[in-house]
């Protein structure tokens, strides 16, 4: 779906994607509308400031509510054509520490998302995902992995509605809060950095590549689909070396619900998966509107290997130390 003349929705809008999605709907697109969802009073005002004297500035609208609110998002979603779901709790250790917070959040909230957008005549409805949600080792892996289910699943009883559901799964964003990479910028004044362990590789994206990758997916779903990019890997060591050239290492373990290398589509869903250049799709199963071969038809693509899985340490990309700087200067 094209996003020129839409009304589109952000729930957790406030949040590094949601800021990035704003920048780039308002400077390369003509939308309708902006609406931002959030529950944070303060980062609303702050982000509407932020927009005084744009020449879209008309276009957004700030709306105060939370994903656990089912009333507040029907409320909401009046008039909106597009929503991209991006509100989550999704600091592994807060989640560990707050599983029924992080349940009523990113299971629940889906949930409220999903019965809101069909009850509403909302005409497409993307939600991000992520990488841990692949095998999850982690709650907030596994609350991600329910949320995905969710709406793949929400296609089967939408009924005559117009309502489509996909999924972008993608991995580290570089420079997002929460990242390693500000965590190292501010640990080297130190002179040692902590390292988990020195085998471990991550894939890595920007919030520019994330935003129009997601963008690029409103155009391509159907309904059901998981879209995954293919993105560069990196070491730890590399990084770390990268980042902080003159500091030493303090190795102090993998924590709990940390993978050694990330994985972004497992073997067993790369049995239903299709390779485009540079994404993957993978289909939904055992359901009525699917049709590969239709889809195979519409889109191309060719169909992944049975044994194939897509890890960080599996990559034919690896991100230099130049390639990480510029990725650094541009997030």
């Amino acid at each position: 779906m094209d996003v020129n003349g839409k009304v589109i929705l952000i729930t957790g809008g406030t949040g590094s994607f949601g800021k990035k999605m704003t920048d780039i709907l308002l400077d390369e697109y003509e939308t309708k509308k902006i609406v931002i969802l959030s529950r944070d009073e303060l980062k609303q005002v702050e982000m509407k400031r932020a927009y005084v004297g744009h020449p879209k500035e008309s276009q957004l609208r700030f709306f105060i509510g939370d994903v656990r609110d089912r009333d507040r998002l029907y409320r909401a979603f009046n008039g909106v054509d597009i929503v991209i779901h991006a509100a989550a709790i999704k600091h592994v250790p807060v989640a560990e520490n707050n599983p029924l917070e992080a349940i009523k959040t990113n299971v629940l909230g889906a949930a409220n998302v999903i019965d809101a957008a069909l009850d509403r005549g909302v005409k497409r409805v993307i939600a991000l995902s992520t990488d841990k949600a692949a095998s999850p080792v982690n709650l907030y892996g596994a609350t991600k992995l329910c949320s995905d289910k969710l709406f793949v699943a929400a296609n089967t009883y939408r009924g005559d509605s117009e309502t489509r559901f996909s999924v972008v799964r993608y991995g580290n964003v570089v420079g997002s809060r929460g990242s390693v990479i500000p965590f190292f910028l501010n640990e080297r004044k130190k002179g040692v950095l902590p390292i988990t362990d020195a085998k471990m590789t991550r894939f890595w994206i920007t919030l520019d590549r994330g935003v129009k990758f997601v963008i690029q997916c409103l155009g391509k779903m159907e309904s059901g689909e998981i879209f995954v990019p293919k993105l560069p890997s990196m070491s730890i060591m590399d990084l770390a070396r990268a980042v902080a050239p003159d500091c030493g290492f303090n190795f102090v373990g993998i924590r709990p619900g940390e993978k050694l290398h990330e994985v972004m589509l497992p073997r067993d869903d790369a049995r239903r998966a299709l390779e485009y250049d540079d994404y993957f799709v993978i289909h939904p199963v055992d359901v009525p509107w699917w049709n590969e071969e239709a889809f195979l038809e519409k889109r191309g693509g060719r169909r992944c290997s049975k044994d194939f899985e897509y890890s960080s340490d599996q990559n034919d990309h690896w991100l230099s130390a130049e390639e990480l700087q510029q990725l650094v200067d541009a997030a």
